[in-house]
């Protein structure tokens, strides 16, 4: 099981910037990927305690893709119930790293548009 989230909200500046050039459009993609990997391999991306999850980061650039494969990951990101009836918040770790990469996507966007049209 894998947790992928995806960035929302950016179809127009997306579809724009793949009408104007579907290569670059791929370029701004995959650097989104790759950071968004980086950001959660880096200190206080991923929860450790084993180090397990940080390890079982995944990314595919070419299809925008990044999660985590280890089966607990949607657990620790989402929280879940204990054996005793209790609940564990999630950490909302992979939330958190979206969150930081969302504005960086945008202006990547926007920047490839301009230099496109220009």
């Amino acid at each position: 099981m894998s947790i992928n989230i995806t960035f929302s909200g950016f179809q127009e500046l997306e579809a724009e910037l793949n009408r104007l050039n579907s290569v670059r459009f791929d370029a701004v993609v995959k650097k989104q990927t790759t950071e968004l990997l980086n950001r959660a391999r880096a200190a206080g991306g991923t929860p450790v305690d084993t180090g397990e999850m940080r390890d079982r980061t995944r990314a595919d650039p070419n299809n925008g893709e990044m999660g985590y494969t280890t089966e607990y990951a949607p657990h620790v990101e989402y929280g879940h119930r204990t054996q005793n009836g209790g609940y564990v918040q999630g950490q909302r770790f992979l939330q958190r790293n979206m969150d930081a990469q969302r504005p960086i996507y945008k202006q990547d966007l926007i920047n490839a548009i301009r230099k496109e049209r220009a």
